[in-house]
């Protein structure tokens, strides 16, 4: 089917892997174009049966509980972002030799001629509120915009969409680059690369490798994390097109062509004029909330990714003032006797808890759930100095505990070896006990949550009302 756009979808074959938030419009759209579609998905549940029955209604094909066989005559596969590549329906289409799209893929490739550019985000963490922060910016400077991808907003919404748009502000998992092999950005950022998701892309070079495809055939600029050796890698191994930059950021004071920050300001020494001399004021780091060290680096990377497309420096400060961040993100939620308790349920890797523990001084420690074959030696050992106790929750929660007992044996732990809907509660009120005034007790697991809670929102949530209870 080759790179560019297709034009002409009648009558071909396309098998679109697995249902939900990517399959269902998916398959929608190719059968709109004339396509004839059969959806193949592993799940049999109700929820699958019902998105079933409103695409057969439309003549669409859909084979419940066998998403392995790949259907006969099969041009093209359309997969759902997070089906892993070995699955036994991507080897067959491979020896086929049928190409495998993800849902930004075909959105890409469903683009009209006149589409608007993508200024797009990835990293293990901090995108989400980056690319909240570049969509509020653009707004600010009076661009016609909207946060869409791995957000939450579909892509091929946006793009197929009535409503017309300057620029994308766009959110990318490493599973859908790693379904996006012609995608090229106006200018791209890779936040920070920490082990994530390695049972899915089996090793961490295979999974920055898929992280490094947001920046091919990037027009403008290359934004890199001056702090992360991975992220400049990345860079250099990219083919871009001619005359596109490398562009730092750091929470230090910045070089040529980097931003930084420098007495509380944020500067921009790479989209001025005589970039060895002169330095252009962006925002105070007041301006961004809030303001723990990786939020602010979330926000240079989303100035600067704002500033490749040609955005005033009046416009990023205004951005920043005007973006609420989503919750469960280092969110405070109450003071109880001089305590601070903050919610950071967000942090479900341990590079994330690492950039929360570093925003506080002295903190007791809530953590643990599902490890996601991580390991915590790392963490503990850079976090410790910081740590007067901790409470540990969840099913992996022993490998935190023995990390803690090779690396910082002189913090009292708490192990509650319980997974009903008390035990955060229960959680709370040993990490109180634990806590003298001015310490901060701190929400941010370094794992998922599914072992007790429907997602980290719940997780947030709960913690959040427990910590009402104390208060009341």
């Amino acid at each position: 089917m080759g790179s560019g756009q297709v034009t002409d979808w009648q009558g071909r074959h396309v098998t679109v892997a697995g249902l939900g938030v990517s399959g269902v419009p998916a398959a929608k759209v190719l059968h709109a174009r004339g396509a004839i579609v059969t959806v193949v998905n592993d799940g049999d549940d109700a929820r699958a049966r019902e998105q079933a029955a409103e695409l057969e209604a439309l003549g669409v094909t859909v084979r419940l509980g066998d998403g392995a066989t790949l259907p006969e005559g099969t041009e093209l596969v359309v997969t759902a972002p997070g089906w892993k590549p070995d699955k036994p329906l991507f080897q067959a289409a491979r020896a086929a030799g049928v190409e495998i799209w993800g849902d930004v893929e075909l959105a890409w490739r469903l683009r009209g001629p006149d589409a608007a550019p993508w200024l797009a985000v990835t990293g293990t963490n901090g995108k989400t509120t980056t690319v909240q922060m570049l969509a509020s910016i653009l707004k600010a400077a009076g661009l016609r915009t909207a946060a869409v991808g791995n957000i939450g907003v579909s892509l091929l919404d946006a793009v197929l969409g009535d409503e017309e748009y300057d620029v994308l502000a766009v959110e990318l998992s490493s599973y859908q680059l790693h379904w996006a092999p012609s995608l090229r950005a106006h200018s791209a950022a890779v936040l920070n690369l920490a082990p994530d998701h390695l049972d899915w892309h089996g090793s961490m070079e295979a999974y920055a490798k898929d992280k490094g495809r947001i920046y091919e055939g990037n027009r403008v600029a290359c934004v890199y994390n001056v702090a992360d050796k991975l992220t400049e890698d990345l860079v250099r191994e990219a083919d871009v097109e001619e005359g596109c930059r490398a562009v730092g950021f750091t929470l230090g004071t910045p070089g040529p062509s980097q931003l930084g920050v420098v007495d509380g300001i944020l500067v921009d020494r790479a989209f001025v004029e005589n970039r060895q001399k002169n330095a252009q004021e962006l925002a105070e780091v007041s301006d961004v909330n809030p303001p723990a060290p990786h939020n602010i680096a979330n926000a240079l990377a989303a100035a600067a990714l704002a500033r490749a497309f040609g955005v005033p420096p009046t416009a990023v400060r205004d951005g920043l003032r005007a973006f609420t961040p989503d919750a469960h993100r280092i969110a405070h939620v109450a003071d109880v006797d001089g305590v601070s308790y903050v919610d950071d349920s967000k942090a479900t890797n341990t590079h994330a808890a690492e950039a929360s523990l570093a925003s506080y001084e002295s903190i007791v420690w809530i953590a643990g759930g599902l490890a996601k074959g991580a390991t915590f030696d790392e963490l503990v050992a850079k976090s410790a100095k910081r740590l007067r106790g901790a409470v540990l929750i969840g099913a992996d929660r022993a490998l935190i505990r023995e990390a803690l007992a090779r690396h910082a044996p002189e913090v009292p732990v708490v192990d509650l070896d319980r997974t009903d809907t008390g035990a955060m509660l229960a959680a709370v009120q040993e990490a109180r006990r634990l806590a003298a005034a001015g310490d901060t007790v701190l929400l941010a697991p370094a794992c998922a949550s599914m072992d007790m809670f429907a997602n980290y929102n719940k997780r947030g949530d709960a913690f959040a009302q427990a910590v009402r209870e104390l208060g009341a």
